[in-house]
């Protein structure tokens, strides 16, 4: 057994039961999520709930919204695990593993880490880093990778608003699967978390102050339009195994990276402790375990199942996103996370103080004439017959970008 620290958990045993809320107003039941997550072996073969709608697909309509409002199918597809649990922990702390584990233990969908691919692989699978040496050098592509081994470059800043751009696309995908189909989902790290890059590379003087202010800036401008997780299970290893798990694993950018110091490292993990975990945990529930030399995934699922997610009252901010009177609230809520489009619109904040966030015109022009040029992207998606789009003068549905 794995050893381990709670962190504002009570745990009190209770049945993975349905919950049945009266409305005032209505006198009518409605659905919600019950108090307790449960494991495959609690919930056993016999769970059914109405069929998920096919939102990759398929636009949620204002008519779609009501039918769900009169029919309650929002609600209908939720159960005890219709929930948003996150893992986090240090580089190397095994994180990928644990939640892809976790996740089959609680039959939740598994969220890999972003990374910089949903920004430079479009929506044909052409990898646009290919197309860097046309590029103006501050014009190309800049990854986790780049910043491993080149951490004062002058794109770290833009990258890190990238990564903030992409996690926070990932987590309205999240939401939106979860509300479409009452599927609990698991991600490794959120957007939540995204901040503790950004100080640790301040502290460091990979980023300038004015891009810091940026960062801040956008963040305003967007977080108040989710909703914070259920549950954040953070895996604490020390930085020393930190580095000897690094070393180990070696991977090319990390061999002799100059990021990846005592310093930064160290400051990343007071970082988390002390003002994520802090932070999150007034909203979330947490769990915390020393995973210095791993851990049991069945361990965690039986800390889980004993958690009451349920016991707080209106006014506690814990679980306060979660709150909803009536089926309206439900639809309203999911038909904000199925227009993503419309949401990663309020990252549009001008900001034209920080020099290294700026490109001349003659370098964007040029990027430009490349970038949409390339396969994939001189026409919106479903248009480009040279990546093998077929019916193009009968079609009437063009799909959004961002």
């Amino acid at each position: 057994m794995s050893g381990l620290f709670r962190v504002g958990v009570r745990f009190v045993n209770r049945p993975a039961t349905v919950k049945l809320i009266l409305q005032p107003e209505a006198c009518s039941p409605i659905l919600i999520p019950s108090c307790s997550i449960s494991g495959k072996t609690l919930r056993g073969s016999n769970l059914s709930r109405p069929k998920p709608f096919p939102y990759l697909e398929k636009k949620y309509t204002a008519f779609q919204a009501c039918k769900d409002v009169l029919f309650k199918t929002t609600t209908n597809r939720f159960d005890e695990n219709t929930k948003v649990v996150v893992v986090e922990g240090p580089i190397a702390a095994g994180k990928s593993a644990f939640a892809k584990e976790l996740a089959i233990e609680l039959e939740m969908k598994y969220f890999p880490e972003a990374t910089m691919d949903g920004c430079y692989k479009n929506s044909y699978g052409y990898d646009m880093r290919q197309l860097d040496p046309r590029l103006p050098l501050n014009m190309r592509s800049f990854d986790a990778n780049n910043f491993l081994q080149d951490p004062t470059n002058r794109n770290v800043a833009s990258f890190q608003l990238r990564m903030l751009v992409q996690r926070y696309s990932q987590y309205i995908d999240a939401l939106a699967h979860l509300f479409s189909t009452g599927e609990g989902v698991v991600l490794d790290r959120c957007v939540y978390s995204d901040f503790v890059f950004v100080e640790a590379m301040f502290k460091n003087g990979f980023i300038s102050k004015g891009a810091r202010s940026v960062y801040y800036d956008l963040v305003k401008n967007t977080f108040s339009e989710l909703m914070k997780p259920h549950l954040v299970i953070y895996l604490d290893v020390p930085v020393q195994n930190v580095k000897d798990r690094i070393k180990k694993r070696s991977h090319p950018a990390e061999v002799n990276s100059k990021a990846l110091t005592d310093k930064y490292l160290t400051d990343m993990e007071q970082i988390y402790k002390q003002q994520y975990l802090k932070d999150i945990s007034t909203h979330a529930e947490l769990l915390v375990y020393d995973w210095s030399n791993y851990g049991e995934t069945e361990v965690v699922v039986e800390d889980i199942e004993r958690i009451d997610f349920d016991r707080f009252d209106k006014d506690d901010t814990h679980m306060r996103d979660w709150r909803f009177e009536n089926e309206e609230d439900w639809t309203e809520a999911r038909a904000r996370y199925m227009d993503k489009f419309d949401l990663m619109n309020y990252f549009n904040v001008p900001r034209y103080d920080v020099p290294e966030l700026i490109v001349s015109p003659e370098d964007y022009k040029e990027w430009y004439e490349v970038w949409y040029d390339a396969p994939g992207m001189k026409f919106s998606k479903g248009y480009n017959a040279e990546c093998g789009d077929q019916g193009i003068l009968t079609k009437t549905k063009i799909e959004k970008r961002f």
